[in-house]
């Protein structure tokens, strides 16, 4: 079944659900997170005027999601793409970042930033793929290692 995009707060609660399942994710592979060694995301920020929550469902179960935020004029950044383990290999991933690149587009961004680690091949091959281009680091994520720009 095709997954139907949703576009929602940062502080809704399927959102933050998502968000606490990919930080625990996170933890259990990188150990704890340092809020002073990572890029700090405020769950409104992921809301009107300038973001979005935008939630993949599939049977009306959401299965995905990652949160779209201003970062300067004409730029956003995707933060705390997420897809739930179990909905994995059928091509959310790609579905919800094409669905958060047009709600930026909506939004007005020209382009957009994101960051990810190495150690995510998959987030880094689809970024990549999806044509984000490396840039030099621009937020101190200290757990980054791939910093990419796409233009929209």
């Amino acid at each position: 079944m095709e997954p139907r995009v949703e576009i929602r707060r940062g502080e809704d609660p399927d959102a933050l659900a998502l968000v606490a399942a990919m930080e625990s994710e996170v933890v259990a592979g990188f150990g704890p997170v340092r809020s002073d060694r990572t890029s700090v995301v405020d769950a409104a920020e992921m809301g009107p005027p300038a973001g979005a929550f935008v939630v993949l469902t599939v049977d009306g179960r959401v299965v995905a999601g990652g949160g779209l935020r201003r970062l300067e004029q004409g730029v956003g950044e995707i933060k705390r793409m997420y897809v739930l383990p179990e909905a994995r290999g059928q091509g959310l991933g790609r579905r919800l970042l094409e669905a958060i690149e047009a709600a930026a587009a909506e939004l007005g961004y020209e382009r957009l930033r994101l960051d990810t680690a190495d150690e995510l091949v998959a987030a880094v091959a689809l970024y990549r793929a999806a044509g984000y281009e490396p840039i030099p680091d621009y937020n101190g994520n200290e757990y980054a290692t791939f910093w990419g720009e796409k233009r929209l």
